[in-house]
């Protein structure tokens, strides 16, 4: 298998799907500061988008989780 082959399979593997958790994790952070500052001001606009972001954020990873879950021991880059 090539390393260009290798690269590209990354994102389907344990690895690659572990990157994108802690990658879409970190971004929560944004959405918890966006959240706390909204409450703060009493916006309510960008309350509600922040909320929509944080639900957005959940979905992801719980299809990022479904997706480990899945590869279980079928590991692109171990194989």
């Amino acid at each position: 298998m090539s390393k260009l082959s290798k690269a590209k399979d990354f994102k389907k593997s344990k690895s690659g799907t572990y990157l994108s958790i802690a990658t879409t994790a970190f971004g929560a952070i944004g959405v918890a500061k966006r959240l706390k500052k909204a409450r703060a001001e009493n916006d309510t606009l960008v309350l509600i988008d922040a909320t929509v972001s944080a639900v957005a954020v959940v979905t992801g990873l719980a299809i990022l989780y479904r997706e480990l879950k899945r590869l279980g021991d079928d590991d692109v880059l171990l194989g």
